[in-house]
């Protein structure tokens, strides 16, 4: 049966490259031309399924990869972020963290952050477990991470409290982040 469907595929594409180079040949090309279509007819069909299935796949796929983390998984891809700009990371456990997920930098200038990886915007409970955790764990900054974005009112209260808030679209500059806070107070040359 394959044998046969392949056959049959073949004088297909064979009957597809004639009729496109006749075609071609009635409109005006010139003989080349005609020979040329008569060749790309058939390759455009064998190619253009693939094309489509790739394309129709590529539309299912999600934009950035923390879509299909789990939270875990989430925290292990922002503490690596983290140790590729040369920081420190200390992971906490996941019972007992006081709201701190990851501990990065050194003494005196410790981050405190909590990720959160949800299908909805972070409110304000997220900002108040790391400001509170943060003294708990040694640290003086705070950071909340999410795959998502921020409520108002968590923004607000971040400002007040000088918590860095780092949603969905500061996800592709978070090693940048990481590298401003880590050291704030390096000096400009002159």
């Amino acid at each position: 049966m394959a044998a046969y469907d392949s056959g049959v595929r073949t004088k297909a594409y064979l009957v597809t490259g004639v009729a496109a180079g006749v075609a071609g040949y009635l409109l005006g090309l010139a003989g080349p031309w005609c020979l040329a279509v008569g060749v790309g007819a058939p390759l455009l069909l064998v190619v253009a399924p693939r094309f489509l299935r790739g394309t129709l796949a590529g539309l299912g796929t999600p934009d950035d990869a923390a879509e299909v983390m789990s939270g875990t998984e989430f925290e292990d891809y922002v503490a690596r972020i983290a140790r590729s700009c040369g920081l420190p990371v200390i992971m906490t456990p996941i019972t007992g963290d006081w709201g701190v997920d990851i501990i990065v930098g050194n003494r005196p200038n410790r981050l405190a952050i909590q990720c959160k990886r949800q299908s909805r915007p972070v409110g304000t409970s997220a900002i108040q477990e790391v400001v509170a955790g943060a003294p708990m764990q040694g640290c003086t900054k705070t950071m909340v991470v999410t795959n998502h974005e921020f409520t108002p009112a968590a923004r607000k209260l971040a400002e007040l409290h000088g918590c860095e808030l780092v949603g969905r679209s500061e996800l592709p500059r978070l090693r940048s982040t990481f590298r401003r806070l880590a050291d704030p107070f390096k000096p400009t040359a002159a």
